[in-house]
């Protein structure tokens, strides 16, 4: 699979670099000793199904990784708490019943699950916390640069406004989950690029991330402001995008103004062709899901040196100073580069995007 080159500050999370080489690492990590063969059992707990990308791509990509690195031995025990705090605690403690090796962890109320973390590191269990950061005993973390996101995101709204930029253009902010850290990193690195040059006119927190919830709000901030004085609207991510453009259209708005997100959706590449939503983040699932795979199966094997040369970076949660942690880079998604980044990445082919129905937007941007 090619991967995509990009090069971009880490900003955010009181990140420190831990320098040029690898940390306390000497030799090879074939010189390691592993506690554990290519039987590991890893538990993967995932958080909602709202967001397509989590059953999708990183489940997917995750285990077919773990079977590569342990020769088709080691098995991935895998559950999804569909946005219920309660039931993923549930299935965290299902999982350190069946004393799984590893847990790969990404909370659906990052403080909450502290206490099942504590559980799983009582039992002997290293926790890593992926896509968002979970307090409590965590052994290691891998994201994307969160407020770096909201930057790009927040960029790219002012870039779509163009020449006639004004602090009176009124803005609408759709955020993420209360409960999810990365929706309140990815609204500072937003905020950090809007603030002083447009108006906050309605600010959200969109409950579970859900689309409902998004064009519920949308439709109470267009009846606030008036859809004709909307110029633009911020969207964490995809789905929720899509949810914004029903309330829209329901107010009858027929050209949408430039509306960000986040994920590549397979419906939000559609509507950039189609000029329904400006932009997205795109974000290299596979680079993220083979890496945590990568880092769950050096944690068990004992190969310190390979675990440390995937976590070069450091960050800090409420609970835990100086986490291990890698950052993936992330990207502008725009009609412009649709064919070198989720095409190139083989997330999706030309003929899913170029259906009929978008067939003529495709040909207008030379995507064949």
């Amino acid at each position: 699979m090619r991967r995509i080159a990009i090069s971009v500050a880490a900003t955010s999370m009181s990140v420190m670099l831990a320098g040029c080489g690898v940390l306390n690492a000497t030799g090879s990590s074939d010189d390691a000793s592993p506690s554990k063969g290519d039987d590991v059992t890893v538990g993967l707990l995932l958080p909602e199904k709202a967001n397509t990308r989590y059953e999708q791509f990183d489940y997917p990509i995750f285990k077919t990784k773990v079977e590569s690195l342990t020769n088709k031995k080691g098995t991935v025990e895998y559950a999804n708490a569909e946005a219920d705090a309660d039931k993923q605690a549930s299935q965290m403690q299902q999982m350190i019943d069946d004393e799984v090796d590893v847990i790969v962890l990404d909370a659906v109320d990052a403080h909450t699950i502290a206490d099942s973390v504590q559980k799983a590191k009582d039992a002997g269990i290293p926790v890593i916390a992926y896509d968002r950061l979970a307090e409590g005993p965590i052994d290691a973390y891998i994201s994307f640069d969160n407020e770096l996101v909201g930057e790009v995101q927040g960029r790219s709204l002012l870039e779509s406004l163009g020449d006639d930029l004004s602090i009176t253009d009124k803005i609408v902010m759709m955020n993420g989950s209360s409960t999810d850290p990365n929706a309140k990193q990815f609204k500072a690195g937003a905020l950090s690029e809007l603030k002083g040059k447009v108006t906050i006119a309605k600010s959200y927190d969109t409950k579970d991330w859900k689309p409902e919830n998004a064009q519920a709000n949308m439709t109470e901030a267009i009846e606030a402001i008036g859809a004709d004085n909307i110029k633009a609207v911020y969207s964490a991510n995809d789905g929720m995008a899509g949810g914004i453009v029903k309330a829209l259209e329901a107010a009858g708005v027929t050209e949408m103004p430039p509306i960000s997100g986040q994920d590549a959706e397979l419906a939000a590449v559609q509507r950039i062709l189609a000029d329904e939503q400006y932009m997205s983040v795109y974000k290299s699932y596979p680079d993220e899901a083979e890496s945590a795979a990568e880092m769950a199966v050096a944690k068990v094997q004992g190969k310190d040196i390979q675990f440390d040369a995937l976590t070069r970076e450091r960050v800090d949660s409420p609970t835990t100073k100086g986490i291990p942690a890698q950052l993936v880079p992330v990207i502008a998604l725009t009609k412009e580069n649709i064919e070198d980044t989720v095409v190139a990445d083989e997330i999706y082919d030309v003929s899913d995007i170029c259906t009929a129905a978008f067939a003529a937007a495709c040909e207008a941007v030379k995507l064949k």
